[in-house]
């Protein structure tokens, strides 16, 4: 089984990337976030996932160890396959899949080319204890309390490893726009975008 790779790009589109290593080529699935990290790259270090089914196999690569967790968890829900769950992965990045997830955002999961409402209120039931666990018991992201939106996002960034510093200077900046969000989940997604944008 195939854990990770690391060598030449020859090849590369959106959706795969072709890896050389000692003169042999891997063809790789990857999302578009992985896509996003490794443009430009001539060489490259994946961790990857080695997919099994009775008629062909596939290796699916991430950048992020968190990336391919999550890929995992995602194939573990009844109706997700590795094809959807890639498909999850390049429509939301780790950190907002992880968001989706823990503040049963069932809208951001209808969204994705694939996954109807039943699929998508499986993949809350199904992922929000695993997810959970991996932020740490300390960590939670609370969706039922009295905070404020500004507190519960703040909440979710620093569960998400963000410093404090740097979240509250974002969602401070957002909250105070005229065009302000109008929920928790939109706040921390226009969060999000500001933090990755520096």
């Amino acid at each position: 089984m195939i854990a990770s790779l690391r060598g030449k790009v020859i090849r590369r589109s959106p959706t795969s990337v072709i890896v050389e290593c000692s003169g042999v080529g891997y063809e790789v699935r990857i999302s578009l976030y992985t896509a996003s990290a490794i443009e430009g790259k001539e060489e490259v270090g994946l961790t990857v996932y080695h997919h099994f089914s009775q008629d062909h196999q596939a290796l699916f690569g991430f950048t992020e160890e968190a990336e391919k967790q999550l890929f995992i968890h995602l194939i573990s829900v009844s109706g997700v396959g590795p094809n959807t769950a890639q498909l999850i992965l390049s429509y939301m990045s780790p950190q907002e899949t992880e968001i989706a997830i823990m503040s049963e955002d069932l809208s951001a999961f209808k969204k994705v080319k694939g996954v109807g409402d039943k699929t998508a209120r499986r993949i809350l039931i199904d992922l929000k204890d695993k997810v959970r666990k991996g932020m740490g018991e300390s960590h939670l992201i609370p969706t039922q309390t009295n905070n404020t939106m500004e507190e519960e996002a703040l909440s979710a960034l620093l569960a998400l490893g963000f410093p404090r510093a740097q979240a509250q200077k974002a969602l401070s900046r957002i909250s105070g726009s005229a065009d302000g969000p109008s929920s928790v989940e939109a706040l921390i997604r226009q969060a999000l975008r500001a933090l990755s944008q520096g």
